[in-house]
């Protein structure tokens, strides 16, 4: 009996001492999880694609991190679409809607990978529409991992949603839309 408790001991130590250690090492991509993301709601059910591109403008500092105006005017809207947003300037910060097109083989995954990479590159996050089990939910693409997977996040309410398969989803959903943005005048 002693030596469970020791050994529970000690792994309840070990475990307290690497989860500190990873708290405190630096990641130069936690600056749009820890600032943004852990600190945004979405709320209401259907306020995905409003949700998300309030995180775009609260990454960019174009506004405040209690800002919900475009979730409190789209409510729950679900006759809405990323066409909503595309080419609409808000707070400085321009949305275009990319890769509207069937959803069949002749959708060009690559094309759409490589879009996402090189705007990932420029340090630039990407919304997406993601299917899953419940629907299509919007995601904010966040990074791309050492395999070559993309990272994606988005809320459901308070709780932060973490998909680490997003090319799996859209290979199996034959393509998907996206939304980039612009910061220039």
């Amino acid at each position: 009996m002693k030596k469970i408790i020791f050994n529970l001991a000690t792994l309840l130590l070990t475990s307290i001492v690497f989860h500190s250690k990873a708290q405190t090492q630096k990641n130069d991509n936690c600056d749009f999880f820890d600032t943004v993301v852990n600190n945004h709601n979405q709320i209401f059910p259907s306020s995905g694609i409003p949700s998300a591109i309030e995180m775009i403008l609260k990454q960019c500092k174009a506004v405040d991190f209690n800002f919900y105006n475009l979730q409190n005017e789209w409510k729950n809207k679900t006759d809405g679409s990323f066409s909503d947003f595309d080419k609409k300037k808000l707070y400085g910060v321009t949305f275009s809607q990319k890769f509207k097109l069937p959803r069949d083989a002749n959708f060009p995954i690559d094309s759409l990978f490589q879009t996402i990479e090189s705007e990932l590159k420029s340090g630039k996050k990407v919304i997406i529409a993601l299917q899953v089990d419940t629907g299509w939910p919007i995601f904010v693409v966040y990074k791309k991992t050492k395999d070559g997977e993309f990272v994606s996040y988005s809320k459901l309410g308070s709780h932060t949603l973490i998909l680490r398969n997003t090319k799996e989803i859209v290979k199996k959903s034959n393509g998907t839309e996206i939304m980039t943005y612009s910061t220039r005048l």
